[in-house]
């Protein structure tokens, strides 16, 4: 059983600092994009203004620009002191007030989404409860890698426009939060669902289950204490997913115009309204600090006063038996897909097939000017899969660095979780433009968390195991032990974890390519397509269903084939100690 070791000392000072470098650099977006934000502002107040000298000059003397970028950052502190947000350069208004609003709608909104995840989730949850044991997972993947944005496109049509049932935009009441609220639901129920339905096998399989069942408890008591003893471990897990449902709803925002805070911090980056975007950004780092120590408090309340102090770990999860031609397929059918689709030209406009259906000589179709679907999403796949796949590795070399150092890492991990896809590709595409390397930065810089916290604790558990110490007591040197022992110990797991959230990581670069901060046109990035086909989902549907089939195979693909090798290392392992 694996004890939880206290939080370190370090993490303190390590989250403030990290909270006034993200601050600071938003307060310096203008400046590091290298963009006159006089022209920007200009252009937002006026569009029809010519961006005169004159004009530029007295917009850079109303906001006080001429002082420079750190005179503006502290009056900003200042004020800040006093509860004051400033005024937004573009419209003039107060700044908190906009910000409270757009807070109030993004709340609701989570709240909306997250019973939906629930629901979903404990769908996903109750054939492990039947059973006692588990699947694969690929199921619950697909579900967590579906794009919120497709949902939302399609429930916009089908049920805002085709039937009139809800309405399309705005924020009109209750009604209003249904469509977005699935949108987003569907995802974090897969992911929330997975997240239990993996540990809970391995919790009914303790003894206190054999001794209940022995005394006659009923199957739905069993099955709720097995639930609580699962939750506890869970809780930070729910408590990030909460936090991605209010600072990442933005694609979602977007698409339904809901005035949240994603797209009201969105939209300022664009306008470079400086003060309301410092002020976005701060209340969605607040809220991901505040929820991280509301989960914390939850998962002490669970666990009770006699397991506070050992803070009850889970089991290791058992073995899934997994089929080879789970994996084998779905391998087989993105191979497929890509193969072929790397045989046409993914450039080729052809204005005559405009929007034309699934064909012999278009497999998947064309887009709205006549390219072939198939041909952009096999040459997209090595950016967007490749892209994927070099930020798991970066994100995995960087927390197995970090594992060794729990009290530099722990702080800054509480404010990347904290911080939005989209706020950290805005302030990367601020400085570096909009592009796959931009995207894939801004990407690796908040995926490292998890993993980095993985580590640690693996990394904690191998120092204090009793074979090292045996080691150390025959004179070992340290580099032995960490080459030999630590690492081998600590990076086969991480790996299988980062591999885990490769899906996740390409639907993170697909929805920074869907709001204009990834690839370019015409780049065939998934995220791209995704968004290019947006305008005629209607009547091409295939363009968008194409690129999101995409994501969710190689969600399956990674989950199955994970959960077999798995099974296949502790198969061998088990036949090597009976031989041994």
């Amino acid at each position: 059983m694996r004890l939880r070791l206290p939080r370190p000392r370090a993490a303190g000072p390590t989250r403030s600092v990290s909270l006034l470098a993200v601050v600071a650099a938003v307060g310096l977006l203008p400046w590091l994009s290298g963009r006159d934000p006089a022209l920007s502002v200009l252009r937002a107040r006026s569009a029809e203004q010519e961006p005169t000298r004159e004009a530029l000059d007295a917009v850079r003397r109303d906001l006080g620009l001429d002082d420079g970028p750190l005179s503006l950052l502290g009056g900003w502190a200042a004020g800040l002191v006093r509860g004051d947000l400033g005024t937004s350069w573009v419209s003039g208004a107060e700044v908190g007030p906009s910000v409270l609003a757009g807070f109030q709608v993004s709340l609701a909104l989570m709240g909306a989404a997250l019973g939906v995840a629930v629901l979903l989730g404990a769908t996903l949850v109750a054939p492990v409860l039947v059973r006692g044991r588990a699947s694969a997972g690929a199921g619950a993947a697909m579900l967590a890698a579906v794009p919120e944005f497709l949902p939302a496109t399609v429930g916009l049509l089908v049920c805002g426009v085709w039937l009139g049932w809800l309405p399309t935009s705005g924020w009109e009441g209750p009604s209003s939060m249904v469509l977005p609220a699935v949108s987003l639901g569907v995802p974090a129920g897969g992911l929330l669902g997975r997240l239990v339905a993996d540990a809970l096998p391995a919790v009914l399989a303790e003894r206190w289950v054999d001794l209940w069942r022995g005394a006659g408890v009923s199957r739905a008591r069993i099955s709720a204490a097995a639930v609580r003893r699962v939750l506890p471990p869970l809780i930070p897990q729910f408590g990030m997913a909460a936090v991605g449902l209010t600072g990442g709803a933005v694609a979602v925002e977007t698409v339904f115009a809901v005035p949240g805070i994603g797209r009201t911090a969105l939209g300022a980056a664009k306008s470079q309204d400086l003060p309301l975007l410092q002020g976005a950004v701060l209340s969605l780092l607040l809220l991901g600090l505040a929820t991280g120590a509301l989960s914390a408090l939850v998962r002490r309340r669970l666990l009770g006063p006699a397991l506070r102090d050992a803070a009850l770990a889970l089991p290791p999860p058992l073995p899934v038996r997994v089929r080879p031609a789970v994996p084998l397929v779905l391998a087989a059918l993105l191979a497929t897909v890509v193969g072929w689709g790397l045989l046409r030209d993914p450039y080729a406009v052809d204005t005559a097939v405009r929007l034309a259906p699934p064909s012999w000589a278009h497999p998947l179709g064309t887009d709205g000017l006549g390219r072939d679907v198939l041909a952009r999403l096999g040459h997209g796949a090595a950016s967007t899969v490749g892209t994927a796949a070099a930020v798991c590795l970066l994100s995995l070399l960087l927390s197995l660095a970090l594992g060794f150092l729990p009290g530099v890492a722990a702080g800054a991990a509480d404010i990347a979780n904290a911080l939005p896809p989209v706020i950290a590709g805005i302030l990367v595409a601020a400085v570096s433009g909009p592009g796959t390397g931009g995207a894939a930065l801004a990407v690796a810089l908040i995926s490292w968390p998890p993993l980095a916290a993985h580590a640690a604790a693996l990394v904690q558990e191998v120092r204090a195991s009793g074979f090292l110490t045996a080691q150390r007591a025959i004179g070992a040197p340290p580099s032995w032990i960490l080459t030999r022992h630590v690492l081998p110990a600590v990076a086969a797991p991480v790996a299988r974890h980062a591999l885990l959230r490769l899906p996740g990581i390409a639907l993170a670069l697909a929805s920074l390519g869907f709001l204009g901060l990834g690839a370019r046109p015409p780049a065939p990035e998934w995220g791209l397509l995704l968004d290019e086909s947006r305008a005629y989902v209607e009547r091409a549907p295939w363009a968008a269903l194409s690129p999101a089939v995409a994501l969710a195979l190689l969600a399956g693909l990674a989950v199955s084939g994970a959960a077999y090798a798995r099974g296949v290392t502790r198969t061998t392992g088990r036949r090597r100690g009976l031989e041994a």
